[in-house]
């Protein structure tokens, strides 16, 4: 990983208590990074925080991200700590399946929208002042999503939530170019963590969370725009794109739905 000379990155992640999160912060952590590590569940992160290499070289916050003034908290404590961040991995989300025509699912819409796309802008926005004003690699990293890339059934808050994140992260991109800053949009496919085992369908080229944060790692080193991972999934989500959509229909209008409130949720 590029590091300005003489010291180790500085990393903030939200979402790190479990998954991808928490997969990212070990990955970081064995790098030599110093870590922010945000979730909701404070034992959690006190486990993962236990065993880490260097742990006191990290802090962990026990913050829910749609606390925004709690997250901007958070940041400022990390900033002040470590005089700046050079990435910042807005990390939480959750995944539920929703069905529009059930009222019940309402509100798990503005959950997953919340969660998935209001926190992420809320992870970032208190962080871009300052690393504006700092110098060497500085990277912004949103966790999308291959389902962001076409809409499934039973899945509408995930995938548009995701399709959301793709979005901004690209605005936001072209807001930053002229300051140095790169926007990293990673777009996981099937991802071996307590979510996605909730999944009751086949998941082609699952990949196991530690490989996809080592993947992960690399990308955000060289400031990539957008990837997906693994590579295989890629080569499916172009496809996606590509299929018009009365094939796109005709493939996928009968395809197994994610699970529904009530039977089970997963948030990091």
């Amino acid at each position: 990983m590029t590091a300005a000379p003489g010291r180790a990155d500085r990393v903030f992640i939200t979402g790190a208590s479990s998954g991808i999160g928490a997969a990212l912060a070990r990955e970081y952590a064995a790098r030599g990074a110093t870590l922010g590590l945000l979730a909701r569940r404070r034992e959690l992160l006190a486990e993962l925080l236990a065993s880490l290499p260097n742990p006191e070289r990290h802090r962990i916050y026990a913050v829910d991200v749609l606390e925004r003034d709690a997250v901007a908290a958070a940041a400022a404590d990390f900033i002040a700590a470590n005089g700046g961040a050079d990435i910042v991995i807005a990390g939480a989300g959750i995944s539920h399946g929703t069905l529009t025509e059930r009222p019940a699912d309402l509100p798990v819409f503005d959950a997953v929208f919340a969660t998935n796309v209001g926190a992420t802008v809320a992870t970032f926005a208190p962080f871009i002042a300052t690393m504006k004003a700092q110098a060497g690699p500085r990277r912004l990293v949103g966790i999308g999503s291959v389902a962001g890339i076409r809409g499934m059934r039973g899945a509408g808050a995930y995938c548009a939530s995701k399709a959301a994140v793709h979005s901004y992260c690209e605005s936001l991109r072209l807001e930053l170019r002229a300051s140095g800053i790169k926007v990293v949009t990673i777009a996981p496919g099937y991802i071996d963590t307590p979510m996605t085992r909730n999944n009751r369908f086949p998941m082609p080229f699952l990949m196991p969370a530690e490989r996809f944060a080592a993947q992960a790692a690399a990308v955000i080193a060289r400031g990539s725009s957008y990837r997906v991972l693994p590579w295989q999934m890629g080569v499916v989500a172009k496809l996606l794109r590509l299929l018009p959509n009365a094939l796109f229909d005709l493939a996928f209008s009968r395809a197994p739905t994610k699970q529904r409130a009530g039977e089970k949720r997963e948030r990091t």
